[in-house]
């Protein structure tokens, strides 16, 4: 499938993708050191004439096409379907919260938090869940990412603010989830195009799993209180459980996507999807981008956008010519509460687990269930395989619904 993709897509537009790809982020990155949308536009125009003209290699809609590149088989009216209903079940949550904002207090987060002590605490953190001997390491990074060069050769990133903790913490997490299901593969299928994971929203299933099912979770705070106190004693011994277990559940709209609470998150993708879906339907200019942009994020999360640094140019993805990949980030934030639904019915006492900072649990379920399995079957076939049927933002709206409760109120 791969090659006969490969195939249908001449040489020349090839060149010229990767060429655009990369003339795109390094006017991106200028044009955004300087709020500079016109500079920008440009490159953006460019890689929007391309990705049509590469679509039209392909007898699907040119959307659709795009999307493929990184959820194979799922199209574009699939994606309208799920986020339609997270629009309407969020927005009720995001005026519950607006109306309670003051109910959580996450200042034991910030502060000074050395970096040494950042570094020592997430190694620490991420060698508890169960990476085998040897095959991980974990570096510094700007934007955190994981890399699978085998199954016994897994790189993990993070990226450290000496003001704040959450960022570093959760991110690391994050990035372990991805290196879980890399080294999950079974190593029958190493050095062959089936040993990766299946797909991007599966992928960030298993990032956001462990990062907000399990690392926002009460249970993995019992563990892990007991290691910040270690690490930073004068900013977290008078600091109870429930206190960083509210803190790190923080709610509120923001203007950065990668800085969002797992309530306002998926409207920063819904938002960029649909802006993504105008552009290549002929409803939205490129130049009126940044007016749009606004627009939804005035409609979508209450905020008032106050330059494009921080709205329109604040992520790669479209420099690089990245569209279609959006999306997969709140599928995958969908699907992990789908999967963790099933987890809790196999393992029913996981938080106990948790507590005593247990973690092969989880991971061999996944593993078991998911990880293994690599690329052999289709995104539709292994969603249904893990999650039990197609995918579904229910009982995700089930979950965060009941963490407002919990933390807001009525």
């Amino acid at each position: 499938r791969d090659w006969e993709k490969a195939r249908r897509v001449p040489t020349e537009l090839a060149a010229e993708l990767a060429h655009a790809a990369a003339s795109g982020y390094a006017a991106w990155l200028q044009a955004r050191a300087t709020s500079d949308f016109a500079g920008f536009l440009p490159a953006l125009e460019q890689n929007i004439a391309l990705k049509r003209r590469y679509a039209a290699c392909f007898d699907v809609p040119t959307y659709d096409a795009l999307l493929d590149d990184f959820e194979p088989g799922l199209t574009a009216p699939e994606v309208s379907a799920v986020f339609d209903r997270l629009k309407v079940g969020l927005r009720l949550l995001i005026e519950r919260i607006g109306a309670n904002t003051g109910a959580v207090d996450d200042s034991c987060l910030k502060g000074h938090f050395p970096l040494d002590g950042q570094q020592a605490l997430m190694t620490r953190i991420a060698g508890r869940f169960g990476f085998a001997s040897g095959v991980w390491r974990l570096d510094p990074t700007a934007h955190p990412f994981a890399r699978s060069l085998a199954t016994t050769d897994i790189r993990l990133t993070t990226r450290y603010d000496e003001r704040k903790l959450e960022g570093a913490l959760l991110g690391t997490i994050h990035e372990c989830g991805h290196g879980l299901y890399e080294e999950g593969i079974d190593p029958l299928l190493e050095r062959t195009p089936l040993a990766s994971g299946c797909s991007a929203a599966l992928h960030e299933s298993q990032s956001r799993l462990w990062e907000n099912q399990l690392g926002r979770g009460r249970p993995f705070w019992r563990f892990a209180l007991p290691l910040l106190r270690e690490t930073f004693p004068e900013r977290f011994n008078g600091v109870d459980e429930e206190t960083v277990y509210r803190a790190v559940n923080k709610m509120e709209p923001s203007l950065i996507r990668v800085e969002a609470d797992e309530v306002t998150y998926p409207m920063h993708i819904v938002l960029r999807f649909e802006l993504e879906r105008d552009l290549f339907e002929d409803r939205l200019a490129p130049a009126d981008l940044p007016d749009a942009w606004n627009a939804k994020m005035r409609e979508y999360l209450g905020i008032e956008v106050p330059d494009v640094a921080v709205g329109v140019l604040q992520d790669v993805h479209w420099a690089e010519g990245l569209f279609g990949y959006f999306p997969t980030y709140a599928l995958g934030t969908v699907l992990a509460a789908q999967i963790w639904q099933r987890v809790r019915a196999d393992i029913p006492d996981l938080d106990e687990q948790f507590i005593r900072g247990e973690f092969t649990a989880l991971r061999e379920w996944a593993r078991e269930h998911l990880h293994r399995f690599g690329r052999k079957f289709t995104p539709k076939e292994t969603i249904a395989r893990v999650a039990g049927g197609p995918i579904d933002p229910e009982p995700f709206l089930r979950y965060v619904g009941a963490k407002v409760e919990d933390l807001y109120g009525a």
